[in-house]
């Protein structure tokens, strides 16, 4: 098919000739034997050209998932484009969980975990940490598999569609857990620049939510990992460094609130880690988003020089929000080799205007390493990744040696570093 295609926004046109809908793995096959590049199409949350080659994109989220659980060694194996949400549903039902997800269940396997998306939570990694397996299609249409012993499978993890069409992934899994989640109202920008660590670490996972005006944030979500079904409500703090809960109705941006997941009840992992739920639409739709990851030993300094951008980034803004995540060894994750503080701005479908803002915020994080989310919104120049990503040397060789004539490479690949130009 070739239709005109846009992101889930709808802020980028794609400019391949050719769609191929995979039914099968055998279709993904015959998608790359037939010649020419080739670059694998998820849920197409991105904003920019990532996922783009001109030519020919396959999808795999027509593929059927097909999980198999492995319980003895605590894996599931599941068709690439599943969305987390479906993933998540199917584990639970089973008693099975994942360790972490993202904000939107609506996103699929493959695509989140190829560019390094994440949950929050500073004991917990991104969500290609989870990857214990991948199943892939190289560059002749031969169908591989590589996992965690392999050497360079850490470049694999978040493999930006550089080495092949992922089609299938095993994921580690651990027994079902609930979560309680909690809204705490206007937390200050003083308590939260004292005392960042202890606030990003004082449950399961938390994000906060500023518009950067004011003294205060918005909000801050709190999502308590229990261990049993509680039994006193009363257990729930009333605040939380200092802010009071929220008893609703809570908003998020112009969202209604029945798209959001259940707030002060504990429920299952699978319907209380997203912010959003499955069956509703996903966030506001029409926006931008960018988003930074810096070491979270310099985030209350690097809030602190964003905030003072905020006559430039508030006009412009749906909403930002902080979380954490842990350190890992994946070497294009945001997350590499440091405690991570993840910066996010949801902008209002304005291009121009947000590029002259993020030119300035680009400018305030630099002295602390941030490394863009590789599908969002940015201005990274060529040469910069090579000092943000220790690793990005060594990927660059493995997805040479897996496809050296190019066949998943494009132009923002190339540009970037992360593939050699042709």
């Amino acid at each position: 098919m070739t239709p005109e295609l846009r992101t889930w926004s709808g802020t980028y046109r794609f400019t391949a000739r050719t769609v191929i809908a995979a039914r099968t793995i055998d279709d993904v096959r015959r998608a790359v034997t037939a010649g020419g590049r080739v670059r694998a199409l998820g849920t197409r949350h991105s904003f920019n050209d990532l996922a783009d080659n001109g030519e020919t994109l396959v999808t795999v989220t027509g593929i059927a998932p097909e999980p198999v659980l492995d319980e003895p060694a605590r894996t599931v194996t599941v068709g690439a484009g599943i969305t987390y949400g479906a993933l998540a549903a199917w584990l639970q039902e089973r008693g099975w969980a994942l360790p972490n997800l993202g904000s939107l269940p609506h996103i699929s396997v493959a695509g989140a975990t190829a560019t390094g998306t994440h949950g929050s939570g500073t004991r917990n990694r991104i969500l290609s940490a989870a990857i214990a397996g991948l199943e892939y299609v190289d560059a002749d249409g031969e169908l591989r598999q590589a996992g965690r012993a392999d050497p360079g499978f850490d470049g694999m993890a978040v493999g930006l569609g550089a080495f092949g069409v992922v089609v299938r992934i095993t994921l580690d899994v651990q027994p079902s857990y609930l979560i309680r989640q909690d809204v705490y109202a206007g937390p200050t920008w003083d308590r939260v620049l004292a005392d960042l660590d202890a606030i990003m670490s004082a449950a399961y996972s938390v994000s906060l939510f500023t518009d950067w005006t004011g003294d205060s944030m918005q909000m801050a979500w709190v999502k308590r990992r229990l261990d049993a079904p509680e039994r006193d409500p009363s257990a729930t703090p009333e605040q939380f460094f200092g802010a009071p809960r929220d008893l609703g109705p809570v908003r998020l941006v112009d969202a209604p609130v029945d798209n959001l997941t259940i707030v002060g009840a504990a429920g299952p992992w699978s319907e209380r880690l997203p912010h959003f739920r499955l069956d509703s639409p996903p966030s506001n739709g029409d926006e931008i988003q960018s988003e930074y990851f810096i070491d979270r030993s310099s985030g209350a300094a690097a809030l602190d020089a964003v905030r003072r951008l905020s006559p430039v980034i508030t006009p412009l803004l749906l909403v930002s929000e902080f979380r954490a995540t842990a350190a890992d060894r994946l070497w294009l994750s945001g997350s590499y080799g440091r405690e991570t503080l993840a910066i996010h701005f949801t902008w209002r479908n304005q291009p121009d205007q947000v590029s002259v803002a993020l030119t300035e915020v680009e400018a305030a994080l630099a002295p602390f390493g941030a490394r863009p989310h590789w599908g969002k919104l940015t201005h990274i120049q060529a040469g910069q990744p090579e000092l943000l990503y220790p690793r990005l040397g060594d990927a660059r060789a493995l997805f040479e040696r897996l496809d050296p004539a190019g066949r998943f490479s494009n132009h923002r690949l190339e540009r970037l570093g992360v593939r050699e130009p042709r």
